[in-house]
């Protein structure tokens, strides 16, 4: 599920570039190629200090910006730059760490961060929009029903589809210990969307009257596949494999 959240959040971000850009700047863009061309070879020479990762990111964001396609493209590309494998010296920090990878030396560093300040800013911006005079009416509202059942029923049967078609036809094996009801509650829960989702809502009806329909829409299509979710793999049977390797009860 958490690699079907990234997948879900890059395809996002990559909608927003293709379908919600104004006007375009070639000469912004090329820069921001530059940019992308110096965070490849720094990557390939094996440069494990992270200032060099940090300057040729803010000069992509900046050139993403000013070329007119959403900046949060320059991130994803940033980060993808940044090393994964160990070597080196990670942050240009010793005492142990040089064998560390840098990506995840950043991601440890930067998740207090992200967590408990970026993220609910982030979405309490995005979420910060007066309900006043939503009322029972709002709820059959076609924009807020469409929104809540492409979460609810469009996520679910899409993921869950997939993956069957994906186990029936070979590509990909049955997890063990695990049933197709559990998968099915996976696929439920992968409806719940809410800073990405609410993102590109308000782009989309942005300086409209729906701007309360949308929130109102990714929040309860959210909330019922959360609690249907969690309903079903609260009370789902385990397949006689796992329930024979589970430990006792108590």
């Amino acid at each position: 599920m958490t690699a079907i959240a990234i997948i879900d959040d890059l395809g996002a971000i990559l909608i927003i570039a293709a379908f919600y850009t104004d006007s375009l700047s070639l000469t912004a863009l090329l820069l921001g190629a530059v940019a992308i061309v110096g965070l490849a070879v720094v990557n390939r020479l094996g440069v494990r200090r992270m200032a060099p990762y940090v300057l040729l990111g803010i000069a992509l964001w900046v050139c993403v910006l000013k070329s007119g396609v959403h900046a949060t493209l320059a991130g994803v590309v940033t980060a993808l730059a940044v090393p994964l494998r160990p070597g080196g010296e990670a942050g240009g920090e010793g005492g142990g760490e040089g064998e560390a990878s840098l990506l995840r030396h950043v991601e440890h560093a930067l998740h207090p961060w992200v967590a408990y300040a970026i993220l609910p800013l982030f979405a309490f911006a995005n979420a910060g929009v007066s309900f006043a005079g939503v009322g029972l009416h709002s709820f059959v509202e076609p924009v807020k029903l469409g929104i809540s059942l492409g979460l609810f029923l469009g996520k679910q049967l899409g993921i869950f589809g997939m993956i069957w078609l994906a186990i029936r036809t070979g590509l990909a094996p049955m997890p063990d210990g695990v049933s197709w009801r559990q998968l099915y509650g996976v696929s439920l829960l992968c409806g719940v969307g809410f800073t990405m989702s609410l993102f590109v809502g308000s782009l989309a009806f942005e300086h409209s009257s729906f701007e309360a329909p949308v929130r109102l829409g990714v929040l309860t299509g959210s909330l019922a596949s959360a609690l249907c979710g969690y309903l079903l793999l609260r009370f789902a049977p385990l397949p006689a494999r796992a329930a024979e390797d589970a430990p006792p009860a108590g």
